[in-house]
């Protein structure tokens, strides 16, 4: 019988032993005689080996958190050139100097007399991924990766300060949003326009910053001996146990199983709005005398009520929370200034992690909030794991932690909506999303397979290439005519293209094994509970199929799974 796992959100910050407990990261001079100390110190047995590793990552660890701080207050206000200076600084002046250092660290490691002595079965994961660094440090990448690191920001700078005005007020893309819900279609249909010709203001700037990483990127690759960045990708990120072609996979089986769904969605959407043909701008409407769902009005208040939400799942998930506003680690509501989007920021350190997000009084946001709230409880279960390392788990996973609870936590939607027919509206919402953003996820990646083998093309090619995969999974049951002058820079709204390269098919695969849980959570709730606590509190101390069954989950990306998945959410849907 597998043990029960119980959890406590009394999160400390980790005690120092090899740093002063007042250090902070300022100069470089300041912080590198530690770095000194651990490539020069003597290691005489494994005892020894395991206390220098505990240093490592004690190193790792107040490193690790002072650039997400710096990175957290840049997004946080993107007008303030202090808050910019200072990440850049990190960026720029610390971290190019780190990394010769992470990299003899690693050697140090490996070729250790005393190495095979640790435990194999603890340390495998991590032992693979240093083995991985090693083989693909290269000395000349050093500048190039300070330039991404500044690059990569710019996104959120040119995206943080698109606006627009409806009804004589401004407001950022995330809070005009809301106006797509609107019962009236010419409101619908101005906003959406609104927006669209927003973005396309700066389509040059975000087509010349693209075409900056990608070259930059490209160079990573080959001075690092990959033919394209995508190889080099799939390595740097560590993707072990499955392949590109097992992506391939995935988007035919979006296209088998997936938008045939997709497409009665969006035809009984059509239907209940009455229209003859469905609009973009249509997708997220209501009918005409329905108001949109406003599960809540202030940041605060959604705070609140996702708190009673998770209490009713698992006191220790509503305590994460509470440990987390406790220490003002919450920055909730959209604002002018603020970068788009939303994270959840583990901190290595302090353990408690950080809350970003852009609500703005819309359903949407709460799926937000549960799903960065799932991130959270990850970052909570795997902060006893005894190395920084060991709590750096595949995307594959943590995305099955947050995705999980997007699903898990509609059981108990009902602190955010007192009546049941906007309970079952917001629960046909969470399964309509749950499934219209595979093809989504099939675009970006496939477009981004095409972009890095082939780094050179002009920006007309790849613009034609974008329309081309996004016309291959396109729903027939939304009509785009005349929109191709939105649609052909519809990439540039995914900051993960700019900022986080090829990391998105990652929610693809978790979708499928959060749907997996969720199949679990309906026949027994407690148990499915376990299964997600368990392997969750593994942190990255095993493989991905590993993870995946210590929740009880097939890691699994065939067609024929797929489809076994989709007709179990179908099923669902039908049944609201």
């Amino acid at each position: 019988m597998q043990e029960t796992i119980v959890a406590n959100a009394n999160i400390e910050k980790l005690p120092r032993h090899f740093l002063p407990a007042d250090f902070t990261v300022t100069t470089w001079e300041l912080l590198e005689p530690y770095f000194v100390n651990l490539k020069e110190r003597s290691i005489n047995n494994v005892a020894e080996l395991e206390d220098w590793l505990r240093d490592v990552s004690e190193l790792e660890a107040v490193v690790s958190e002072d650039a997400c701080w710096r990175q957290i207050k840049m997004t946080c206000d993107t007008t303030n050139p202090a808050l910019e200076e200072a990440y850049n600084f990190f960026v720029m002046e610390i971290q190019p100097k780190i990394q010769p250092y992470a990299d003899a660290l690693n050697k140090k490691l490996i070729n250790s007399p005393f190495v095979n002595e640790l435990d194999q079965k603890q340390y495998f994961t991590y032992l693979r991924s240093v083995k991985k660094n090693i083989e693909l440090f290269r000395e000349a990448n050093i500048p190039i990766q300070a330039e991404l690191g500044v690059l990569q920001q710019q996104y959120g700078v040119i995206a943080g300060k698109m606006t627009v005005e409806v009804d004589g007020r401004e407001y950022t893309l995330q809070q005009a949003a809301q106006f797509l819900e609107s019962s009236d279609r010419s409101v619908r249909e101005s906003v959406y326009r609104k927006i669209q010709e927003r973005r396309l203001q700066d389509k040059d700037a975000m087509h010349q910053l693209y075409s900056q990483l990608i070259q930059k990127r490209h160079q990573v690759a080959l001075n690092a001996g990959f033919a394209n960045y995508r190889d080099y990708k799939f390595v740097e990120l560590g993707r072990f146990d499955y392949t590109k072609e097992d992506c391939f996979q995935f988007h035919e089986a979006v296209k088998l199983h997936v938008l045939p769904i997709v497409n009665k969605i969006y035809e009984k959407k059509r239907q209940q709005l009455g229209l003859d043909t469905l609009r973009p701008w249509d997708t997220e409407a209501e009918p005409a005398g329905t108001q949109p769902l406003r599960p809540f009005k202030t940041g605060k208040e959604l705070l609140e009520k996702t708190e009673a939400c998770f209490r009713k799942m698992n006191p220790f998930f509503a305590d994460c929370l509470v440990k987390m506003d406790q220490l003002h680690h919450f920055d909730l509501e959209s604002r002018k200034g603020k970068a788009p989007g939303g994270y959840n920021c583990p901190l290595a350190e302090s353990g408690a992690p950080f809350i970003f997000m852009n609500a703005a009084g819309q359903m949407s946001d709460v799926t937000t909030m549960v799903h960065e709230g799932g991130h959270a409880i990850h970052s909570f279960l795997a902060h006893h794991l005894p190395l920084s390392a060991f709590k750096e788990y595949p995307m594959e996973i943590a995305e099955v932690a947050s995705m999980s609870m997007e699903l898990f936590s509609m059981s108990h939607w009902d602190t955010f909506f007192d009546n049941e027919a906007d309970l079952k509206r917001a629960k046909a919402h969470q399964l309509e999303r749950t499934i219209t953003i595979f093809p989504w996820i099939a675009i970006i990646d496939k477009f981004q397979h095409w972009v890095y083998e082939n780094p050179n093309h002009t920006v007309e090619e790849r613009t034609d290439n974008w329309m081309r995969i996004l016309k291959e999974f396109s729903t027939d049951a939304i009509d785009y005519t005349g929109l191709d002058a939105y649609r052909a820079i519809g990439w540039q709204r995914q900051l993960h293209l700019f900022e986080v390269p090829f990391y998105y098919i990652e929610y693809g695969i978790a979708q499928l094994g959060a749907i997996g849980l969720w199949m679990q959570y309906i026949q027994n709730p407690e148990q499915a509970l376990q299964n997600y606590m368990r392997a969750l509190s593994l942190g990255g101390t095993k493989t991905l199929p590993e993870l995946y069954a210590a929740a009880g989950l097939q890691f699994n990306l065939s067609p024929a799974h797929i489809k076994t998945l989709m007709e179990f959410v179908d099923a669902q849907m039908e049944a609201l």
